[in-house]
């Protein structure tokens, strides 16, 4: 699925002629936005024939799992991005959290935008809305475009940040207030997340460094200052993953402390009734040996002598534990 976008004077249109491109490429005050989704052969085929990339550059733009990078060419820059969504598990009874990384590459060129994508970004198609939008802030540069796209997905990295807050919260108020036995698994499961978007939040900011330093005459220097803005908001969602799986860290070594002390305290609890039924079972032990001579055998309070001295020994030692608060 593909749909092409041309801006030529401030006027938008859509255009369905895909084999024009080349033709409105040629034409100074015409921006050329083309959006593709899952391409297929005769669409990739496009790409070097309208656009002449690289066929290096076309290979890495339609395959998955690319690690974010910028790669700059005569004339263009091809950009890998990753856009982020948090939603729970397909499953209605799995609440485990998921951070759901999709891939959108971009070429970049002085008048023209290539976005490349397997599935389908929120961001895109509100960017693309937007510079229709009258008086648009995005203008009808290439650079107004890639910064209304990329501030887009890096500020809805915060609205994720939000969540893990929330959920975060949450897992700690199963761990202290309810100790819920499932908080660990979520523990690692969050954990395993956000080690996953720090692997791509990272090298983003190294992908808007490249292009703050201006190798290719895209951007006018005017602009930089709107890349800058989106690197500040990436160093700033990079250093909050890293203070969540700090809290997440605390949270599961805190888990892990309270699940020992838990033991602990019962490991306590059945040592002192250890002691308890062992003083009892001394004395038991002691009336019970079959000895011929022996003094109580034969007195009528014998019995009820043994019985209340098991008594007033568990009573005594239990009192003395409580003293201590052992107990």
């Amino acid at each position: 699925m593909h749909t092409l976008h041309i801006c030529q004077g401030g006027i938008f249109c859509g255009v369905e002629d895909l084999s024009a491109i080349s033709e409105h490429l040629r034409e100074p005050d015409t921006v050329v936005w083309l959006d593709l989704e899952a391409p297929d052969a005769d669409e990739t085929a496009l790409l070097h024939e309208e656009f002449g990339f690289h066929p290096l550059a076309i290979e890495d733009a339609v395959r998955d799992h690319e690690r974010p990078k910028v790669d700059s060419y005569d004339g263009y820059y091809l950009i890998v991005f990753y856009a982020a969504a948090y939603h729970n598990a397909a499953a209605a009874d799995d609440t485990t959290p998921v951070i759901d990384l999709r891939q959108v590459n971009l070429f970049v060129g002085k008048n023209f935008l290539v976005s490349i994508h397997r599935q389908p970004i929120d961001q895109l198609s509100r960017t693309i809305a937007r510079w229709y939008t009258p008086h648009s802030p995005l203008g009808s540069s290439v650079s107004g475009i890639l910064h209304g796209l990329l501030d887009a997905i890096v500020d809805d990295y915060f609205s994720l940040m939000d969540r893990i807050a929330d959920r975060i919260e949450d897992l700690e108020d199963s761990i202290f207030k309810r100790f819920s036995d499932g908080a660990i698994e979520e523990i690692f499961g969050l954990k395993k997340h956000l080690l996953m978007l720090r692997r791509v939040a990272a090298p983003q900011r190294d992908v808007l460094n490249v292009l703050l330093r201006q190798d290719t005459a895209i951007f006018a220097p005017g602009d930089l200052i709107y890349m800058q803005d989106v690197y500040d908001h990436l160093v700033r969602v990079t250093e909050t993953i890293d203070t969540y799986r700090d809290l997440l860290s605390s949270a599961l070594d805190s888990y892990l402390s309270l699940q020992g002390n838990q033991l602990n305290q019962l490991v306590k609890v059945l040592t002192l009734w250890s002691i308890i039924l062992m003083s009892t079972a001394l004395i038991a032990g002691i009336y019970g040996m079959n000895f011929a001579v022996m003094p109580e055998l034969q007195q009528p309070w014998g019995y009820p002598f043994a019985l209340g001295l098991m008594v007033a020994v568990a009573v005594g030692l239990a009192l003395f534990f409580r003293s201590r608060k052992w107990w």
